[in-house]
């Protein structure tokens, strides 16, 4: 029987060493490679990021910042620029006008740092956040009342901040459209011969806004003519609930947001 020769030459060694050889070089090539196409990019440093993200916010553009400051607070939480970042992050929502994001980050900034020496503007920018919101005084006055809230928090726990001294203006425009709120209704419910509901009405104005003098004065003299339409022991007429009654369209005068 002839039997199979078995090649022992230099060729039938050198092929599969070759081949693994190719192999190896592949594999390597793809480990390298591979690590560039599906791995994380090279990443800016905190300091870059924080750079990038201001240099963004001076030429307002806020879509850009936000996106900056965003990664430097995700990739580099514990970096000193981190807590610059999340303040600026409430700051580029605000001028984006997305105000309940914006209102969102700046408690958050408050909670994690509640002693921090921003901490009487970033309460500032919350009330902001409200009064960017504020209606004529014929809607709802939700967004009035939160925002006279957080700024007497803001004069009561900071009275000597510039921030504090600058809501003084905004809670008098907070407390002119309260008032105008409930004289408006006052006024709609007497119209409609409502008076007790219109009493109680005005007697809101010239107790809860007695600084408001444009329309205390005139509540008073609708208090007057309101007595006069009620018994001693007038029936149960009750006021109605604020914020969604059905009012007649505002007056050509009244003075509601500017």
């Amino acid at each position: 029987m002839r039997q199979n020769k078995i090649e022992s030459g230099p060729g039938a060694v050198q092929r599969p060493g070759i081949r693994i050889l190719v192999l190896a070089l592949v594999l390597a090539l793809c480990a390298s490679g591979c690590a560039g196409w599906f791995g994380k990019k090279e990443e800016k440093s905190a300091g870059e990021l924080a750079e990038e993200g201001a240099a963004s916010f001076e030429a307002e553009k806020y879509d850009k910042a936000l996106k900056s400051y965003e990664r430097l607070r995700d990739w580099y939480p514990y970096s000193p620029h981190a807590k610059e970042a999340k303040l600026r992050i409430a700051d580029a929502h605000f001028h984006l006008g997305q105000y309940d994001q914006a209102l969102q980050a700046y408690q958050q900034y408050e909670q994690l740092h509640p002693n921090d020496a921003q901490i009487p503007y970033a309460t500032y920018q919350m009330g902001m956040c409200h009064y960017e919101r504020l209606r004529s005084i014929d809607r709802t006055q939700v967004p009035t009342r939160n925002a006279l809230e957080v700024f007497l928090r803001l004069q009561s726990r900071f009275p000597d901040s510039q921030w504090a001294r600058d809501a003084g203006e905004k809670i008098e425009k907070c407390r002119r459209n309260l008032a105008g709120h409930e004289f408006y209704v006052g006024e709609f419910y007497f119209k409609s011969e409502q008076y007790l509901a219109a009493m109680n009405r005005f007697e809101t104005v010239v107790t809860q806004y007695p600084q408001v003098t444009a329309y205390t004065d005139k509540a008073r003299r609708y208090m007057d003519r309101c007595s006069r339409h009620l018994p001693g022991d007038a029936p149960g007429q009750t006021p109605t609930m604020d914020g969604w009654v059905q009012l007649p369209p505002i007056e050509v005068g009244w003075e509601g947001v500017n």
